[in-house]
């Protein structure tokens, strides 16, 4: 996610026409997205679909009441700041609702300057309590050949690097058959260089790899060594031999590591289904400039091009929204995808 992202405000009232002068007021003033609840139940069920960035909440509602939710939301999602607003304007409301932890304290009527300055303060202040929470996440990225991770999470990557995540990417061969290995171990070392991640580059025989042995053994080696959170590798669904070699080997070799996913390559068979979609908007002329430095292969692979790059990205976007997309086969996933990206589940 970039920074230009709007702020997304979940409003809580059960007066549809408080409701719907907030959500003005907010939209039109701050530009924000709204989204609106009609009471506390309803709140809590759109905070774990939508995940706002600010909940304003009125206090006396049916069923779960204001501070009620306000209880529950400190319990399930301690990051998100909430404004909480009411027509009572005594001591006793407001020292509630502080006792109750909420972050803001705002009567009615409404002022609309002052809810606007709070909504965005408070923004400000969930951006930072997530980005304090967030785990780092330990990333391996595997790839048979020079340039095949960069080609298939280039953005991906780059957005991991954006959230400080540590980055390593293993590359089983120095892609003889596909050139100069010296020119495209240079290649690969540049491309590392921009992500700030740890190269591994070894000389497995390209177009000879195995999936058990010791492909396995080298990819072992690293996962001892870097002990990853979040391993991408090739999708088996693929055309070239080496690919489907380094995802077998991947699966028996990272069978401790609890999320794994496959990224696409451009000799994906048309049974590549991918079941997550990266938004990587804020990313593609980070990854264009990985792509770049593999300039030993663009001449004669038009998918290296920054427009076939770009037309891409955008094909996926119809399934994960914004402007582009990366896909991405999940083998499993015991922990949820968290940073500066956004992994959408194609549903059906």
């Amino acid at each position: 996610m970039t920074t230009e992202t709007p702020t997304r405000v979940l409003v809580v009232d059960d007066d549809p026409d408080v409701a719907l002068l907030v959500k003005t007021v907010l939209e039109r003033r701050a530009g924000c997205i709204v989204d609106l609840a009609a009471d506390g139940r309803e709140a809590v069920e759109r905070v774990a679909t939508i995940r706002p960035d600010v909940v304003v909440t009125d206090i006396e509602m049916p069923g779960l009441n204001g501070l009620e939710l306000l209880a529950e939301l400190r319990r399930s999602a301690p990051a998100i700041p909430v404004l909480v607003m009411t027509a009572h304007v005594s001591v006793e409301y407001a020292v509630s609702a502080l006792r109750a932890q909420a972050d803001e304290f705002l009567t009615k009527p409404l002022d609309n300057v002052r809810l606007v300055e709070s909504v965005q303060r408070l923004a400000v202040e969930g951006r930072r309590r997530r980005e304090a929470e967030r785990r780092r996440e330990v990333v391996l990225a595997v790839g048979a050949h020079p340039d095949d991770v960069e080609i298939g999470i280039g953005g991906l990557l780059a957005a991991h690097a954006a959230a400080g995540d540590e980055i390593t990417i293993l590359t089983l061969s120095r892609g003889a058959r596909g050139g100069d290995a010296d020119s495209r171990q240079r290649e690969s070392l540049a491309a590392a260089d921009i992500l700030g991640a740890r190269l591994f580059l070894h000389d497995l025989v390209d177009t000879e790899m195995s999936g058990g042995g010791s492909t396995v053994r080298l990819i072992e080696e690293v996962v001892q060594e870097i002990q990853p959170t979040i391993v991408y590798t090739h999708s088996p669904h693929d055309r070239h031999q080496d690919h489907r070699a380094v995802n077998e080997a991947t699966a028996v070799a990272t069978r401790a590591v609890g999320t794994v996913a496959c990224y696409q390559s451009p000799s994906s068979t048309i049974d590549f289904r991918p079941t997550r979609f990266v938004r990587i908007d804020g990313y593609v002329e980070q990854k264009l400039r990985l792509l770049a430095c593999f300039d030993s292969q663009t001449a004669n692979r038009d998918y290296l091009a920054p427009d076939f790059v770009r037309a891409t990205a955008r094909y996926w976007s119809r399934f994960g929204g914004g402007l582009a997309v990366e896909p991405l086969e999940i083998v499993r996933e015991t922990a949820a995808f968290v940073g500066a990206h956004e992994f959408v589940r194609q549903e059906g």
